[in-house]
């Protein structure tokens, strides 16, 4: 941003050091004056005439006044110097923290978010400050380097459907005596795991600008609504879902939280036991905090990797690439919606093997009246 050239805080600073103990100065010599010479007689007082010469003769207000006053400017010249000169230096001194704090942010500017101030000394409005600056560049550092590590995975998982395609089409082209149907067939498998790469990757930027409205919203029905929706996979797979739980509200935009369920659904059904698997979802109000608890049975899961699965196109143990496996977004997305929502999330492995992840959510801040759906 372009400005306008100004003052310097220091030199500011400077002066408004200088012009208090200009104004203190000249209020204490005001006070002299004021409370002492004012008793001084204005006409010469002999205490004994008959002396010759006269002695003991008091000075008159005109003669002190006429000392007085060069000696008072010349006090007030000195602490207008003192001032300025003690104040520069006092300024800078003060100020010196900021300076660091200004030069980390030129450096951030330049893009690197490596650089920190670590600025010693003991607790203050400055060293807040930096620690504050310091916060910011490492969330800032990890965030970029999150992006990164995401816009290259994206690149990596839409270039493989993109490069697929082009060998069937290859293929096909070099092959004219090859049946036409599977290579089609193979095409629109293709392209549909492409759209649906696509379009979890616009939930996922959706859900991470955070503008939507809050409202009350009802975890159990998002439940039912999305047990209902996923219930021919799942029936498909043989996995057997149990919902179970009160009403739960929540503070949340529905149909990200819809989304939010949804996923947790699909993903606990479909990185399940190949036979007799099965999922728990509760919900209840858990110490002021809307949950929402899914649980599916499924392999052993080492704690390192649980760890990573809520990052972008990261699969667990077993995961395999078909027709309702996902592109690896389903959890990343979920983590997404709950940081919006001003929630938590938890995800731990179940010792029997298996996967159990927690949302908790912030609950409304009016009564909650329950609302039914049509479905």
């Amino acid at each position: 941003m372009d400005r306008r050239p100004g003052l310097s805080v220091r030199f500011r600073l400077t002066l408004s050091y200088a012009g208090f103990l200009v104004v203190a100065g000249g209020l204490l010599l005001a006070a002299v004056w004021a409370f002492l010479l004012r008793y001084v007689p204005d006409r010469a007082m002999l205490h004994n005439p008959d002396v010759r010469p006269p002695g003991d003769v008091f000075p008159v207000r005109s003669a002190l006044l006429d000392v007085f006053a060069p000696r008072a400017a010349g006090v007030m010249v000195f602490l207008l110097v003192f001032g300025l000169v003690g104040g520069w230096f006092l300024a800078g001194r003060m100020l010196a923290p900021l300076t660091r704090v200004t030069d980390a942010a030129r450096v951030a500017a330049r893009g690197s978010l490596t650089h920190r101030i670590r600025l010693p000394g003991r607790q203050d409005e400055f060293r807040e400050l930096a620690d504050a600056f310091d916060s910011m560049l490492v969330q800032l550092e990890a965030h970029v380097d999150e992006q990164r590590r995401f816009a290259a995975n994206a690149a990596h998982e839409l270039r493989t459907p993109l490069a697929i395609s082009k060998t069937l089409l290859d293929v096909a082209v070099g092959d004219p005596d090859r049946a036409p149907d599977e290579v089609l067939t193979r095409l629109r498998a293709v392209n549909t795991r492409a759209i649906d790469l696509t379009e979890a990757l616009l939930v996922l930027s959706r859900a991470g600008q955070g503008t939507f409205t809050r409202e009350p919203v009802d975890l159990s029905l998002l439940v039912d609504e999305a047990a209902e929706t996923l219930l021919p996979l799942a029936e498909r797979r043989g996995v057997r879902v149990d919902a179970c739980g009160e009403i739960t509200p929540a503070d949340g935009s529905p149909s990200l939280l819809l989304q939010l369920t949804t996923n947790l659904l699909h993903n606990a059904i479909v990185h399940n036991l190949p036979e007799g698997g099965t999922v728990r979802v509760e919900t209840m109000t858990d110490r002021g905090a809307a949950l929402l608890a899914v649980e599916n049975s499924g392999e052993r899961l080492a704690p390192d990797l649980v760890s990573t699965l809520t990052e972008p196109f990261q699969r667990g143990a077993g995961r395999v690439r078909d027709d309702h496996g996902g592109v690896g977004l389903g959890l990343a997305i979920v983590r997404r919606i709950t940081e919006v929502h001003d929630g938590t999330l938890a995800v731990t492995a179940v010792p029997a093997g298996g996967l159990r992840v927690e949302v908790r959510l912030p609950v409304p801040p009016i009564p909650f009246s329950p609302r039914t759906t049509e479905q």
